[in-house]
């Protein structure tokens, strides 16, 4: 399956009084194109500012990407300069972030933002972009459109501010949608009505969707393809109906068992045992291994390394080491 986006030993860092932090520390994804890639894991586990790295949002000196490729269509993100980074940002590559109330600018009209990239990026006049702008805001299912494109962000419901950020995100007919969290503090009608829009869009332009959630329903829903990060590093991934019905890393096996099930009774719902542990004084090792039921002598020595140990499926853990051998 040809590939749209490849990560490649990516690693991003932030730097602090008392040492840096890996947020990122060896991440490589791939994204084929027309398909849905869906990186799930706790909060801090490192999805978010992998999606910040690909879009060139990492501040400096705070933070730094400081080694990897990011491979868009052929192109190396990360050795464009930034006049050459804006024609594709926004353009081909776009992001909705995860609060759209911080993400819209609150003293611009919502016609406004959804006008800017086109007029930007299209190099449509002004008219011309009101009217694809309201245009927009009908597909994205917002009634009394022309209303709303006079409106200010602080009128509007979260769930009307999320089709607006999808309006924006897909003016420009993009190659590849990064969603960050796009249901966050939704609720479920809105919620499944954002995912149905996403699917339609996604299917209707053959675009290529990286999804960052840690809502294992909305996995199962969207994805095709799962990656699971932990400590800024990917631990498992695979295709969404294998990893689903045979998970292979203790944490994504705790991950799956956290979620509530329909019609059975629980006293208490389960939760993963300790403490995600400290980015500033993380050695190699299993990062996973003082909340791991089945942890061994080598998993607090070493680290293990991703590799496949089923059809479609990669995990880094000691306890499959020989059955990758053999695969």
């Amino acid at each position: 399956m040809e590939s749209l986006l490849q990560i490649s030993h990516l690693k991003t860092h932030f730097y602090t009084e008392e040492g840096p932090v890996r947020a990122v520390d060896d991440v490589s994804i791939t994204v084929p194109k027309g398909q849905t890639v869906c990186i799930v894991g706790e909060s801090g586990c490192g999805k978010s500012v992998t999606a910040m790295s690909i879009m060139g949002l990492i501040e400096e000196p705070g933070g730094k990407v400081v080694n990897g490729e990011i491979n868009f269509i052929g192109q190396d993100l990360l050795k464009m300069d930034k006049n050459e980074f804006r024609t594709i940002r926004g353009n081909d590559i776009t992001m909705i972030f995860q609060e759209p109330m911080s993400s819209l600018n609150p003293v611009m009209k919502i016609g406004e933002q959804i006008m800017e990239p086109l007029i930007i990026h299209k190099k449509m006049k002004k008219e011309t972009a009101k009217k694809r702008a309201i245009e927009l805001l009908k597909e994205v299912g917002i009634s009394r459109s022309e209303q709303i494109a006079d409106s200010y962000p602080h009128e509007l419901s979260g769930g009307m501010l999320q089709r607006v950020m999808i309006a924006i995100a897909i003016s420009c007919n993009p190659k590849l949608l990064i969603a960050d969290e796009p249901t966050t503090a939704l609720d479920v009608t809105i919620q499944a009505q954002i995912l149905e829009m996403l699917r339609k869009i996604k299917e209707d332009s053959n675009m290529s969707i990286l999804m960052i959630t840690h809502d294992l329903g909305v996995v199962a829903e969207m994805a095709d393809y799962v990656v699971v990060m932990y400590s800024g590093k990917v631990v498992e991934e695979g295709e969404v109906v294998e990893l689903f019905r045979s998970p292979k890393h203790p944490y994504t096996q705790g991950l799956l068992k956290s979620k509530p099930v329909i019609n059975q009774r629980q006293d208490e719902l389960y939760s993963i045992p300790g403490q995600v542990p400290n980015p500033l004084t993380l050695t190699k090792s299993c990062y996973f291994s003082d909340r791991c039921e089945h942890c061994m002598p080598i998993c607090r020595t070493n680290e293990p390394e991703l590799k496949e140990v089923a059809p479609l499926q990669k995990t880094a853990c000691w306890l499959y080491e020989e059955v990758a051998a053999h695969v």
